[in-house]
């Protein structure tokens, strides 16, 4: 975990396969005006890797979204805005779900709700996004994926950033951070559907103002065309727009997202 900056806080949560080291170009810019956070997920970079159990419980958001309040508590923070790219994005949600009195403003990055992904799942979805199935499978994907990580995972140093690429390469050839990471995939389509299910039916929605920003570069209008229609039930205050870039966001298109996160956490 990194942190820096002042003033008000803003939590910033990494994706797939990606480190805390990914907001590198947009951290310095949010820290003019906030004290800004970047974690490793539990079960990410160098962050603890919970014990496997049959659930996938310790991989879940709710889990993880306990590690967030933990530690902005013990930074000092018992309010601020949280921001998730990709599976971070999950995160995010269900800490402002579960923790609304902590939350002041959520952004949502490049997802949907697990819930709504797989009650919308089709022949497109399953083509595109087979990966969240493959990785759902026991011990298969680790074999596959540490036979050869970088060909599994690309990137490179000119796209992330040296530093960032570094904290990367150490990740995706840990066997643990690698098997973490597929845990978080095997909770998403059991343990954290159900927290969305719970969530529906009892009529809860994120509370606080809610902004997500999609690529318009990547699959999410094509896969669901009107992204905010997605997330309107889920939340009670939404706004948002697409980005011209690719999926990582925060290293493609750093400056403009950076304005965008300054503009709403002012408002």
């Amino acid at each position: 975990m990194r942190y820096g900056g002042t003033g008000s806080p803003v939590l910033l949560l990494h994706g797939h396969p990606r480190t805390h080291a990914t907001w590198h170009r947009v951290a310095p810019l949010l820290a003019k005006r906030h004290t800004v956070v970047c974690p490793d997920l539990r079960g990410f970079g160098q962050s603890s890797k919970p014990a496997d159990t049959a659930d996938h419980s310790g991989s879940s958001k709710r889990a993880k979204a306990r590690d967030c309040i933990a530690l902005m508590r013990y930074l000092g923070f018992d309010r601020f805005a949280i921001v998730g790219h990709d599976r971070g994005s999950y995160t995010a949600f269900r800490t402002a779900m579960d923790h609304p009195d902590f939350i002041s403003r959520v952004v949502l990055l490049d997802g949907v709700p697990i819930l709504e992904a797989l009650e919308r799942c089709n022949s497109r979805f399953a083509t595109e996004w087979w990966h969240w199935f493959f990785f759902a499978q026991p011990e298969t994907p680790e074999r596959v994926i540490l036979s050869d990580p970088d060909a599994w995972y690309g990137g490179t140093p000119e796209q992330m950033g040296q530093g960032a690429y570094a904290d990367f390469q150490r990740s995706i050839h840990d066997p643990d951070t690698v098997h973490g990471m597929l845990e978080d995939y095997r909770a998403g389509l059991g343990i954290d559907r159900q927290h969305d299910e719970e969530d529906r039916q009892q009529g809860r929605r994120i509370r606080c103002p809610t902004l997500v920003l999609w690529s318009l570069k990547d699959d999410l209008e094509r896969l669901y065309g009107d992204v905010l229609e997605v997330w309107r039930p889920w939340t009670t205050s939404l706004t948002g727009h697409g980005i011209d870039c690719g999926h990582h966001m925060a290293e493609e298109s750093p400056e403009v997202l950076a304005q965008t996160l300054l503009d709403f956490l002012r408002c």
